[in-house]
């Protein structure tokens, strides 16, 4: 029935000795649940001597300390009591201790009482604390993230219509 170079040789078993040798030990790749979130990694942090010129762009979250000039996009941007940035800054969550030069966008803003903010502000939701220095106009849109920069939502006047067969 089995001859001795089948016994030597690896290969699949059959019968009711498969079903016991095919169970296995649990690995660290069976055992991790796909359900389970990863955990968030931390905010980038651009130091306070780091200057930089161009734009940044990320899903996960911001802490500046140092001098941007470009545009920033990001989750949670944090804007530091000695930084500047010099662009259009668009995050879900927008905080600002320093000084921002350009368009803010986001769905919560918030003004510490140290931040310089010269530009405008689309929002969802804003905190402006006392001591906050601001010098531009604020807008509440339902989706302040997709807005068209520099777009009104108001009306586009009428183009002129001549007047057919009238004298002058």
């Amino acid at each position: 029935m089995f001859s001795k170079s089948k016994i030597n040789e690896p290969g699949p078993k059959t019968g009711p000795e498969a079903a016991k040798t095919e169970e296995k030990a649990p690995t660290m790749s069976d055992t991790t649940h796909p359900s389970t979130p990863k955990a968030k990694p931390p905010a980038s942090v651009l130091s306070a001597d780091l200057t930089i010129t161009g734009n940044i762009k990320t899903t996960g979250d911001v802490n500046i300390e140092g001098n941007v000039e470009g545009d920033i996009r990001a989750h949670l941007l944090t804007v530091g009591e000695g930084a500047t940035v010099k662009g259009e800054c668009i995050a879900d969550d927008v905080v600002v201790t320093g000084r921002v030069v350009g368009k803010v966008r986001g769905l919560k803003v918030r003004l510490t009482s140290t931040a310089r903010v010269e530009g405008d502000i689309i929002h969802k939701t804003i905190a402006i604390e006392s001591g906050a220095h601001f010098e531009g106009s604020v807008q509440r849109q339902e989706d302040p993230l997709n807005a068209k920069s520099g777009m009104s939502s108001a009306p586009k006047p009428a183009a002129p219509t001549a007047v057919a067969g009238g004298k002058a």
